[in-house]
């Protein structure tokens, strides 16, 4: 089955547009929305999960609800976690897997589901959207599924593909918000440690913003228009 064929969702196939490397909400040209939707994803050391995982899947062109449903598998939505193998965060990357993604920090919630999702996307890509073979080589690598005849190890069949598919066609997933300040990757996952008051952060953003275009607008006796 191929992701491009995946009920539910939209019904173009799902086409690689990914940067070269991973480019930060804040960058200097990220719109207004984009700088508004980073600060809201790390309001007062609290990051909104859900909210990465949709701009993760915007910018990948991935459904993501499929994101969430790897990471639901692979860390439960823990940013601190740490396998037996070394694979790092949310979405489990290997130390030379985020190297290669340009992933400076595995433990923030941010660079890595944005990784994660540039290295499912290239896996779809690689393997002409099966999804199968793109959750397998995620998981284990794309020269373990080489070595293995370009078949899934049957481990895989058995429990990780299932139960990420399981995850993807099944009810919602809350991936939540959790307490992260680079210093604290404590925070619990797949629920809400309290709200987030949206209304405040879009007023100071709007407050900016009408500051920015006054500084930038010759003379002071003109009627200023937001």
């Amino acid at each position: 089955m191929t992701i491009g064929s995946i009920p539910g969702e939209t019904n173009s196939a799902y086409v690689s547009t990914a940067p070269a490397v991973y480019i930060p909400a804040e960058d200097a040209g990220a719109t207004f929305y984009d700088t508004f939707e980073a600060a809201a994803v790390r309001s007062v050391g609290r990051t909104d999960l859900d909210m990465i995982f949709e701009a993760a899947g915007r910018r990948y062109n991935l459904p993501p609800k499929l994101l969430k449903a790897v990471a639901k598998v692979e860390s439960d939505f823990r940013p601190n976690a740490t396998s037996r193998v070394g694979a790092m965060g949310i979405m489990q990357l290997m130390p030379g897997t985020a190297k290669y993604l340009g992933v400076t920090d595995a433990y923030d919630p941010e660079q890595n589901i944005m990784g994660g999702a540039r290295y499912l996307r290239e896996m779809l890509d690689k393997y002409d959207g099966d999804i199968n073979l793109a959750l397998a080589a995620y998981n284990a690598g794309p020269g373990t599924i080489g070595r293995n005849g370009g078949v899934p190890l049957q481990s895989q069949m058995q429990g990780y593909i299932p139960k990420v598919l399981g995850y993807y066609y099944g009810g919602d997933i809350n991936a939540g918000i959790i307490s992260y300040n680079g210093s604290d990757r404590s925070g619990a996952s797949g629920g809400t440690n309290g709200l987030f008051n949206f209304n405040e952060m879009f007023s100071q953003m709007m407050l900016i913003k009408i500051i920015e275009m006054q500084m930038s607008s010759p003379g002071d006796d003109k009627e200023r228009v937001f």
